[in-house]
């Protein structure tokens, strides 16, 4: 399995908020958002192939059992079915970090699912070379839906302009019974400055909607670290 990097840390977005957790991220990605936060998994893939039993025993020498994967789109791997299995198998909580463009049954304990708006698409970034592909496979409602129904989740939106929370309203009427509970909306931001400045109005736009907002508190700790 191809891995950009495996550190401990604690969740900095959504529901499980605050929670020490290992995090696998996997190297590799089928869309290009202009604004990654990881673009050494999308735009320039760096990492390396690791077996699964390294992967495992690197987690489990982190004194937690909750465990993130991540990536890039974790999804993409074809070993991610047995590494969930085994995961589960040696008691951890699994929380997938996903676009839902892709669906595999996974072992999976809360899939966080993070559709991408049209804020996303690089039209120019890059001489817009990607621009077209990113359009065409960011949003996969059929796939959405496969995950709301089969498990526990949360949809967590990244909003960038106001006119976002008409797209997501838009988005959430084409689903079937989503929980509004669980849709999260966070701040597009790679820098503390960056998200406080779109925080207070995401926060009455969250107010207005009935959505949760979230932080992105691994910025606020750490900065747009790696390892963090």
């Amino acid at each position: 399995m191809r891995i950009a990097e495996i550190f401990y840390s604690i969740q900095g977005e959504g529901r499980l908020l605050g929670v020490p957790s290992v995090f696998i991220r996997t190297s590799g990605c089928n869309l290009r958002c202009v604004w990654c936060d990881t673009p050494y998994t999308s735009w320039k893939p760096e990492g390396q192939d690791r077996k699964l039993d390294e992967i495992l025993g690197e987690a489990k020498r982190r004194p937690t059992r909750h465990a993130v994967v991540t990536g890039g789109e974790p999804l993409l791997s074809h070993e991610i079915e047995e590494l969930t299995r085994r995961l589960k198998r040696d008691g951890f909580h699994i929380t997938i970090e996903t676009a839902a463009t892709i669906f595999k049954p996974v072992q999976c304990d809360l899939m966080s699912l993070s559709p991408k708006l049209s804020n996303s698409t690089p039209w120019k970034r890059d001489r817009g070379r990607f621009a077209q592909m990113h359009e065409e496979h960011r949003l996969n409602l059929p796939v959405i839906q496969q995950f709301v129904d089969r498990y526990d989740y949360q949809l967590k939106f990244v909003a960038d302009r106001k006119k976002d929370f008409s797209e997501i309203e838009e988005i959430l009427g084409k689903l079937k019974n989503v929980n509004r509970d669980r849709v999260l909306i966070m701040a597009q931001g790679r820098t503390k400055k960056e998200l406080r400045k779109r925080t207070p109005w995401i926060v009455q736009l969250c107010k207005k909607h009935g959505f949760r907002y979230t932080p992105r508190l691994q910025i606020e700790l750490f900065g747009n670290q790696r390892g963090t």
